[in-house]
This record gives structure tokens, sequence and C-alpha cells, in this order.
């Protein structure tokens, strides 16, 4: 028998099982009227509701939907609304310029923009068919009732786009990687099976629900009836103070996450709330060992390290404790566990003979949106090719080393060097520009920009910061730039970004923050 998987099967699980449980308690701070009450049945009948009125819009099955938002109530229910009625959902990072935006929208073919309230003023620079802003006279379900509503039917098919997830990449503008039903399905499963979620989970919305579909768990956890606590904005103390008003057992974040939140436990009154209960996932860049045995020791939280990329929905490794390692302090079981991890249920693992870490599973994309020879290219061979370089040790635990392709991760997000050069070359100044990720202990890597400039030429560093920041998203500009004669090039002219990496990572024995 062959039933198709689709993320309708999430919900729908959901609502008949728990159907009366709170399945979204939403961010109370939300600047329109965040959704109160929600229960999985609610859940499911406005998911409905927005269908029918993409319906009634004239969107038809496999047309492109597009939303810009914070973590929300509806943002979540979009991954079934839209996606769960055969649209194809583009949840889009909202911290990108509307320049970046517009890129994605018309990249993508989207016919609908949703917009959060908080970023209404990008209306006027990016446009659709159909652009609402959420929560604003309710335009996720225009005047459908969800109680009554009635969407069409999709005939389910598992091989259909699900989402569209723009991610930098090696080239100067994003990529669109196609995510079918199907990755969705078999990532949100495994990743589940692995972390051991349950109907007894309360799910905290730390990592932006955008990114990765949020590593899949706005599926995972449906699927198992757990509640999702959504929150909109990052800090320490109130990610303490969520996991002790909700009681929150499970959180997805990048490192920075972790810091902020080990900061903010420093000048916490009292007890540390979910000690013993919490397990926070980690993956973006592995954090110092010392960081990890103080996730243990001073929070009393379980650290996970996951590895993965958009491409791969995004689960290829999990890193978490086991039974042989009781013993061990937590020093020696933190040396163990900042390792990216084994290979998830189903996942096979190689490595290349030039060191690069190559990946096959059921959740590996279906390619770049209109890009056919980048998809040739990267899933050459029948193997995902990561663009990242490891071994896989005795144990069979894959640890990463470098990365070869010239993307930058900090604090949890991809940024092409590239686009930031090609940025950084368009100031009047600039002759010659390297950009590389340099080791910081926040962020993990940071990014640094090495540039010539015009003999001449009196551009400063706050200047070339400044420059940056006017054209593309803040957290893609340098933290830091150096003004140097020449930067080192091979016989051909090619940069030497090995060479230039080098010195700032002298002394660690992996080029990765």
């Amino acid at each position: 028998m062959f039933v198709p998987m689709t993320v309708n099967h999430f919900l729908d699980r959901a609502a008949v099982v728990y159907g009366d449980r709170v399945a979204v308690v939403d961010e109370p701070q939300q600047p329109a009227a965040p959704l109160e009450g929600v229960t999985y049945t609610r859940l499911r009948q406005l998911a409905r509701a927005q269908a029918a009125h993409l319906d009634a819009l004239g969107i038809a099955v496999g047309d492109r939907v597009a939303v810009v938002s914070h973590n929300s109530a509806r943002l979540l229910t979009s991954f079934f609304g839209v996606a769960g009625s055969g649209r194809v959902l583009v949840p889009v990072n909202f911290r990108l310029s509307p320049e970046e935006i517009t890129f994605i929208v018309e990249h993508s073919g989207a016919r609908v923009l949703y917009v959060d309230p908080e970023l209404r003023s990008i209306i006027d620079e990016v446009s659709a068919e159909h652009t609402f802003v959420l929560g604003e006279d309710e335009h996720l379900f225009g005047d459908v009732d969800p109680a009554t509503a009635e969407p069409v039917t999709w005939e389910p098919d598992e091989d259909a786009l699900a989402t569209i997830n723009y991610t930098s990449g090696t080239t100067a503008r994003p990529k669109g990687v196609e995510i079918t039903h199907r990755n969705i399905w078999t990532n949100a499963t495994t990743f589940g099976l692995h972390v051991t979620l349950s109907d007894r989970d309360v799910y905290l919305h730390t990592l932006p629900m955008f990114h990765a579909n949020g590593w899949g768990m706005p599926f995972a956890v449906t699927g198992v009836g757990a509640q999702h606590v959504v929150i909109r904005k990052i800090d320490g103390a109130e990610i303490l103070r969520r996991v002790q008003q909700h009681g929150v057992t499970v959180m997805c974040a990048a490192p920075a996450v972790v810091n902020a939140v080990l900061e903010a436990a420093a000048t916490w009154e009292g007890e540390i709330p979910g000690r013993d209960r919490v397990r926070i996932i980690v993956a973006g860049a592995p954090p110092p060992t010392q960081t990890v045995a103080r996730v243990e020791t001073e929070l009393g939280w379980e650290f996970i390290q996951i590895y993965g990329l958009t491409e791969t929905s995004p689960l290829l490794t999990v890193n978490r404790t086991r039974a042989e390692w009781d013993d061990l302090s937590p020093e020696e079981r933190a040396a163990r566990l900042v390792r990216a991890g084994a290979p998830a249920l189903g996942v096979d693992l190689t490595v290349s003979d030039m060191g690069e870490v190559l990946a096959r599973a059921n959740h590996v994309m279906r390619g770049y949106w209109e890009l056919p020879e980048e998809t040739a290219a990267t899933l050459e061979g029948g193997w995902f090719h990561t663009g990242d370089g490891g071994t896989l040790d005795d144990e069979g635990y894959l640890s990463i080393s470098d990365r070869k392709k010239d993307v930058i991760i900090t604090g949890g997000e991809n940024v092409s060097s590239i686009e930031v050069e090609d940025t950084l070359f368009s100031h009047p100044d600039v002759v010659e520009v390297a950009v590389i990720g340099v080791p910081d202990e926040k962020w993990g890597e940071t990014i640094k920009a090495l540039v010539v400039l015009e003999e001449g030429a009196e551009a400063t560093e706050a200047d070339l910061i400044a420059w940056c920041k006017s054209k593309v998203a803040g957290y893609k500009a340098p933290t830091s730039v150096e003004v140097r004669d020449e930067l080192a090039r091979t016989a051909t002219g090619k940069l030497q970004k090995f060479k230039l990496r080098a010195p700032y990572w002298e002394g660690r024995d992996r080029q990765v923050g």
C-alpha cells in the first residue's frame, strides 16, 4: 500500500487525538492581536480557512505564497494552510533588506505576500499580486469563517513542493531550496525520534520558523500533540522566564542563543527553571567544549548537537549523550558532544577524496528553484555535496573542520562572503576585497573584510561597515574591516582565502566557529 506523505498528516493527527488541547501559545507582544485559545481543532480550522481564502483569490495548486514574519501563530498556521493545500510556502527571513526580499518574491514568483505588522513599511518597496499585513482585518483568512471553511480538496502528492527556502550560498544571490512534502515528513519524524518528542513536551520557538522551516519542528511538535510556545524576539532572561511560565521542555537554538541564556542565568534569582527537564538542540557552528559543559553544570539542561543544512531539511547528524558516557565528567561528555554527530536514521554519510562531506537521505532537497546547473553540481553522483570539510571517526561520528563553500555562519545565519564582497566592491573607494569568517566567542564566527583601497582614498572601517548596512541585512555587514596593500592570490589571480583565514584560526583544530 502506498499512502502519500504530506504535511497534513501532522495536523490531522493532532486535531483527532488532541483536539481540545491548547496547540499554541502565541507571543503576547505580537504587534497585531495574538491568536488566543488556539487548540489543535482550532488550528486545523484556521489552516483550512486560509486555504479557502487562497481558493477565493484564485491561487492555484503549486502557486507560491511568501510570508515575511517574526515567529507567530499565524506563520505556524501557514505551514499547514499554504503547504497543506498544495500551494508552496516561501518563508522569508524578516531581517533581510527590502531589496533582498524583493528578489526572493520575484524569483519565486510568489502571487501572495503576507507581511508582519512590524515590517509594514516594506510594502512600499515589495509587493505581489495580493499583499496583506498579518493580523490586520485578519487577512490570513479574509472573509472566510474558520468554523465552516471548506477549501478545495487537494490530491496529496508527496513529491510536490511544500516550501521554497532561500539560503545564502556560493553565489551573490540567495538560492531557493526546493523542499517536498516527502522531505518534510521524513525529516520531522526522524528528528522527533532522535530527540524523543512526545505529547508531554512543550516546545519554545527560540529558532526562527523561517529558518529551514524551523528545522521541521512546526511539523514534528504538532504530530505528537505537544504544545508550541511562540517567542518573538530572543533575550536570554526572557527565555528563562518562558521556560518557567510554560513548563518548556525543549527548544532549538544557534550557539549565540545558548550564550545569551548562560549570561542571563548568571544573574537569575533562584533555581534555574527547567533543570533536569529542558533539552536544548543546537546547530549552526559547534560551540566551545566549555560552553557545552556549562549547559549541563550551570543550567542543568541536556545539550544535543545536530548538523545539517537547509538543503537537507536539515537533519543529517545527531549527537546526544548516551549510556556509555554516563560515568564521564561534564567536561569529558562535552568533548564528545562538540562533534557534529552520528548519522541520523536513514542518512548515509561519506567524505570525498577532497575531504568534502557528502550525504544521502530521503529529506535531501529536490533541487534549487530555477537553477538546474547548480542543482546538478550539488547533487552530482547521487550525493548531496555539503561544501563542508570534515572527518568521520572510528565511532562513525562526523566532525566539521572547514567550510569549502564561501559561507560564513554567524549567530546561526548563513552569509555568502561573495555577496558581502560584491556589496563592498560597489563602494567607490574599494578596488579589492576578501571577506572571511574569523573566530568569535559570542557568535561562533564573525565577518571580517580585508580591503585594498584606491590610491589616496580615505574610506574608514566605519564608512565601509555603514555602506554594507545600507545595502544588505545588518547581520551580513562585516564587524571589522582591515585595510591592506594587497591580498594573497594564486598565479592565476584567484584569492587564496585559506591563507587569509589561517592566522586568525591558528592553534585551533578546525577552521569554523
